[in-house]
Formats: C-alpha cells, sequence, structure tokens
C-alpha cells in the first residue's frame, strides 16, 4: 500500500498501527450455472483491478457456487479465483458464503453477468482513500442496444439509488467490519437482499461517523440477458410483484424465478 494511501486512511480512522501490512480487497461474485458469462466477467475483474495494484491495493477474487449444475466451479478455479460451495440456492447466502472466506478489508460484490471498467475501480480506489465511506454502490449501464423503455427503467433506478442511496446487486462494496457488524446480507428473501443490507449498512456508517456513498462517475456495465430469456408478461410481473408485494413475497424462491430457474 502506498504511503499517502496508507497515511490518509490512517488519518480517518480506517485502518490501526495493528493492521497496517495491506489495504486489500475482495471481490466476490455469487454464481449459479453461470458457465457462459462468467469467464468474460473473471477476465475483466482482473484487467481492470490493475489499476488498484498500480495503488499498492492489494486484491483476490471469491466465487460463491451456488449449487451449480454446470461448469462453474471449474471455471473459477481455472481462473484463479478462490472457491466456495453454498449448496442453499439463495442469492443473499452465495454473497454471505463468499464473505465467509473472504480475507479482505473491503468486499465487494459483483454479479457474474457484469463488466466493471478500470475507471469504476480507480473511483473504488479514490473513494476508499477518502476514509470517509463505509460503502455503497454504483449506477449501472445496461450493455448492447436495448429498446428505450428499458434504458428508462434503468435511468429510473439509477436516479432512485442515488436518493435513497440503495447500492444495486451488480455491484455493493462494503468495509468488511461493517458487513460483519450488520450480519451480511439478509437471508429471509430471494430477492432485494441488497436494499436490506444498504439500509443496515447506512445505520452502521452514520453511528460510525462514515456515509454510505453511490459511484456516479463511471457505470458499471451488465448483462441485460434477462430481457431476451423472459416474456415481457414475465418481465412485467416481476416489476410489480416487486413494487407492490415485496413485503409478503420476499421469502417466496417462487415469486423471483427471474433469479432460480436456472435460464441462461
Amino acid at each position: 500500500m502506498s504511503e499517502a494511501i496508507y497515511q490518509n486512511l490512517k488519518t480517518h480512522g480506517v485502518i490501526t498501527p495493528f493492521d497496517v501490512s495491506d489495504l486489500n480487497l475482495s471481490f466476490i461474485i455469487p454464481a449459479f450455472n453461470e458457465e457462459k458469462l462468467l469467464p468474460e466477467t473473471l477476465k475483466c475483474i482482473r484487467q481492470s483491478a490493475s489499476v488498484l495494484t498500480e495503488k499498492g491495493l492489494e486484491w483476490e477474487i471469491v466465487v460463491c457456487d451456488n449449487n451449480s449444475t454446470d461448469q462453474t466451479s471449474i471455471i473459477a478455479r481455472e481462473n484463479g479465483a478462490k472457491v466456495v460451495f453454498e449448496p442453499k440456492n439463495q442469492i443473499a447466502r452465495a454473497r454471505n458464503a463468499g464473505a465467509s472466506i473472504a480475507k479482505g478489508q473491503w468486499f465487494v460484490f459483483i454479479d457474474a453477468d457484469s463488466i466493471p471498467s478500470p475507471a469504476l475501480f480507480m473511483d473504488l480506489a479514490d473513494t476508499i482513500a477518502s476514509g470517509s465511506v463505509a460503502g455503497g454502490g454504483c449506477v449501472l449501464e445496461m450493455e448492447g442496444d436495448i429498446r428505450w423503455f428499458y434504458r428508462f427503467w434503468l435511468g429510473m433506478w439509477n436516479r432512485m439509488s442515488q436518493v435513497m442511496s440503495w447500492a444495486a446487486g451488480s455491484f455493493v462494496y462494503s468495509r468488511a467490519d461493517g458487513f460483519r457488524a450488520v450480519g451480511g446480507f439478509p437471508e429471509d428473501c430471494y430477492a432485494g437482499e441488497e436494499i436490506g443490507f444498504s439500509r443496515q449498512l447506512k445505520r452502521w456508517a452514520r453511528r460510525s461517523g462514515l456515509e454510505f456513498r453511490i459511484l456516479e462517475k463511471y457505470p458499471l456495465l451488465t448483462s441485460p440477458r434477462k430481457i431476451y430469456l423472459y416474456s415481457k408478461w414475465e418481465l412485467i410481473k416481476t416489476f410489480l410483484i416487486s413494487f407492490f408485494c415485496y413485503p409478503f413475497v420476499r421469502g417466496r424462491r417462487s415469486a423471483w424465478f427471474m433469479w432460480y430457474d436456472g435460464r441462461r
């Protein structure tokens, strides 16, 4: 870790003289049958993380195989990732299982169908170095040429994310001690766990004199595959459930079929 980054972090109380050996990050990827897109995601994380290495930050990649039936685990290991297995097919549990073996002082949760840029990681490193942040997320951008309706919807989400300080599940970063203090992602829901986690981490951040920050300069590029894998009715149904029925069906896996039926 560079001396400038260390002194800044030490001044703001993020690290102490007892843990100055390094400041490192763990990129944690929950993965259920992701053999198609995982190789590209791992490749891009490694390429983009070179900017972190240049800043003196160390990093690792952790993949949680969430009961996959394909080559997800093999691909992850072949690409140098640490792998942990979570038998219960649930995103929150997969994220928490990945965090359980992660060694970083910061956790960065990235979906297996997302492509982070070097600029985003640079922004993340600068945010960490500020010493004033406990965690957060970033705005999103869908890959490829998609219809205006979906871009409009994504724009609405980005705005809501900024106003409400809600991290999208595609990219959530957190101090490891903050993550553990709030108990990780809530495991009583099959979707929307990132919102519950955001709320809990924000409370912890306020008590610690820190902030929860959504990174806005460089969007995370994410796959629009659900648009093509599911019918318009299925997309609309999921949208309506999310906004009007969430408290009643959050713990019902069948309501969130788009995340669990294995279509890839």
